[in-house]
């Protein structure tokens, strides 16, 4: 817990709230925006990098299996729950309203329920540097749901550029599984779809409260489920310590703090352009698997993901467009939340 607490002192430190009453300093132009977004979700995805070695370690292998994958969905949101009820009560965060919910039960469903529970699935057949390359195809699931949500148009060289990357994340895991698409696959597919849609609803709500309310509220609201099942599926059995530390980590960090600079990321920085960062991830999960996994350093998985880390700097050269107003809200409903 005191980990927790410095983190999120560090994190109030650096990027303070905004609140929805808050008019942008016309000084800041949308290059300023948008540079700033691209960091902070660069923040993100270093949190967001180890979530994969260390849900392994949570969830163990199918050889020497850990905490149950059902148990690590439910228990990391349940215990971030707790954080966040006491983060909301203490900036006086007023209840969201009836849209509001709407936005925050998607979002839920995606990066709550759907990204971590086949996440976990699939860790228990494959190592976390498969799922790390496999996982790059997060960033272009994200954009086209952010482009199909907020009408936006980015250009036909950003397409090319971000599909270049999801062809070569398709081709490495067809080849790492000889020539076919696994199980694990489809578990990994599944849960890049979930985080893709939870993303952007959580991206449409940061326009109009602090990123970190939004994921507060997202853990607060899904508590009636997780809190429930994460009592049911406690382990019967003692696990492994190292079990113990891989869900501490994915419960303060993976599940909430991370999302602090990520949500406001998206809403500074454009959730299409800024959903391109997460191509680095795959890389950063797989120097992160070394020395939490043990796990070796594949030439092969490095030279996959090099090359789709490649499309990140391509792809940020051009241009991504404009969101076409992001999806409107009543100004009553805009200036609710504080």
């Amino acid at each position: 817990m005191g980990a927790a607490c410095f983190a999120l002192n560090a994190l109030r430190t650096h990027f303070p709230p905004m609140n929805a009453s808050e008019t942008p300093d016309p000084a800041a132009s949308n290059a300023d925006r948008e540079r700033r977004g691209l960091w902070l979700g660069l923040v993100g995805v270093a949190v967001f990098a180890a979530t994969l070695p260390m849900t392994r370690l949570a969830v163990g292998d199918a050889s020497a299996p850990a905490l149950s994958p059902i148990f690590v969905t439910a228990g990391r949101a349940a215990f971030a729950a707790v954080l966040s009820a006491i983060y909301l009560a203490a900036v006086g965060a007023r209840w969201p309203n009836a849209r509001q919910r709407r936005l925050l039960f998607v979002s839920a469903c995606g990066t709550v329920i759907g990204f971590p529970l086949f996440l976990a699935l699939a860790l228990r057949s494959v190592d976390a540097m498969h799922a790390a390359v496999v996982t790059g195809l997060l960033p272009l699931a994200t954009a086209v749901a952010a482009a199909v949500r907020f009408r936006q148009r980015p250009s036909t060289g950003f397409w090319i550029a971000a599909v270049a990357g999801a062809a070569l994340v398709v081709a490495f895991a067809a080849w790492k599984g000889a020539g076919t698409l696994t199980a694990a696959d489809g578990w990994l597919f599944a849960s890049m779809s979930s985080a893709a849609i939870g993303y952007v609803a959580g991206a449409e709500l940061a326009a109009e409260m602090p990123g970190e309310r939004v994921v507060s509220w997202v853990l607060v609201l899904s508590a009636p489920l997780t809190v429930p099942l994460a009592w049911t599926f406690w382990p019967a059995a003692a696990v492994p310590l190292s079990a113990w530390a891989g869900f501490a980590y994915v419960t303060v960090f993976s599940m909430w703090l991370g999302f602090f600079a990520w949500y406001r990321a998206l809403a500074e920085g454009g959730a299409v352009r800024v959903s391109q960062i997460q191509l680095v991830q795959p890389f950063l999960a797989m120097v992160f698997a070394v020395p939490l996994l043990g796990e070796r350093l594949d030439p092969a998985a490095i030279a996959f993901a090099a090359a789709v880390v490649a499309t990140v700097f391509i792809g940020r050269s051009m241009p991504a467009g404009r969101p076409a107003a992001i999806i409107a809200a009543p100004e009553a409903s805009r200036a609710t939340p504080r």
